[in-house]
């Protein structure tokens, strides 16, 4: 009897506290829930497709593999480090039931790797439903590729320029098929700059990802124009703010107080799996299928900035990547 009295005193002359702590704790919840956006309510399953997804071993390209396997897909997961890559595609296996995943390297900053891989998915594969361009980097140091390339416009967009490029036959042949291309938000603050494409001149690392972001929305929208009629659509997006590997450089350049200060926002931000929705939902979601060259965000069409509208730079954008990766 004496606990229970004590107990019933402590919540009586603490009553206020608590209920603030529960106050505190719910809405905490309810704005992480909000945070974590919609998620993909599509139940369509993909037995007998393949699904290709660059940088898969981790984060949301993991995540996506790990949906479109439960679908019944044959996933090919296109990683540069096969070992990682590896232990992913065990546990895409494991957690989807589906042991039709596999595992094809590919360095998106060499063009001549992404040709390789090309090369070797034309050879072995019948066909090939969907293409997401998952894989990328995000404010790096001024890296230059192996072909000398700007690292972010280089891997971001030309690579993933000349993997589509390399794969549209397939593509076409599997029609209707799709091809995803994970851009950002940061595309809102983006330019091209033609005059300087690789930022020799005025490299930052954020001018570089916005670049390379906008440049990938623009190739969705130029694709779709030139796939029109032939059932491949396309569809770029933004899949939200993300605690990924993504952004080990941009964290590196806060300083270290701002990083503990900013700690407990991190749990408020979308998981891998939250993040990976918008990028199932353009690649299964049936009522997108007359759809093609659209920007999406939370699991539905989002207009983009007006730079990245713009039809003409959408062209030369398209032209000069075609001059820089040898397709012209």
């Amino acid at each position: 009897m004496q606990a229970v009295t004590a107990i019933k005193s402590f919540v009586f002359e603490h009553a206020s506290v608590l209920s603030s702590v529960v106050t505190i704790t719910v809405g905490f919840y309810g704005l992480k829930k909000w945070m974590a956006g919609p998620a993909c309510r599509s139940k369509v399953r993909l037995n007998g497709k393949t699904v290709l997804i660059t940088g898969a071993n981790t984060g949301i390209g993991k995540e996506t593999a790990v949906d479109m396997a439960s679908r019944g897909a044959r996933v090919i997961l296109a990683c540069r480090d096969m070992d990682r890559a590896n232990q992913a595609a065990e546990e895409v296996r494991k957690r989807s039931g589906n042991g039709n995943v596999i595992v094809k390297q590919l360095d998106l900053a060499s063009l001549q790797s992404v040709r390789q891989l090309a090369n070797d998915v034309i050879a072995t594969e019948e066909r090939l439903d969907v293409l997401i361009n998952n894989a990328g980097v995000m404010s790096c140091p001024q890296w230059k590729t192996t072909d000398g390339f700007e690292m972010q416009f280089g891997v971001n967009h030309l690579s993933h320029f000349l993997l589509t490029n390399c794969l549209l036959d397939l593509l076409k042949k599997s029609a209707p098929s799709r091809i995803v291309i994970v851009s950002s938000l940061a595309h809102e603050k983006g330019k091209i700059h033609f005059d300087d494409i690789n930022l020799e001149q005025s490299y930052t690392p954020w001018i570089s990802y916005r670049q390379s972001k906008l440049a990938n929305v623009l190739f969705s929208r130029e694709l779709a124009k030139r796939l029109q009629g032939t059932g491949v659509t396309t569809y770029s997006l933004h899949p939200g703010v993300i605690w990924t590997e993504l952004g080990r450089h941009f964290v590196l350049q806060i300083p270290l107080w701002k990083r503990i200060l900013y700690r407990p926002f991190m749990y408020l931000i979308k998981s891998p799996k939250d993040g990976a929705q918008t990028t199932i939902y353009c690649a299964v979601e049936e009522s997108l299928k007359d759809q093609s060259g659209l920007y999406y965000s939370d699991c539905a069409p989002k207009t983009p900035a007006p730079q990245a509208e713009d039809d003409e730079a959408a062209k030369k954008l398209w032209d000069l990547s075609a001059s820089m990766v040898g397709l012209a």
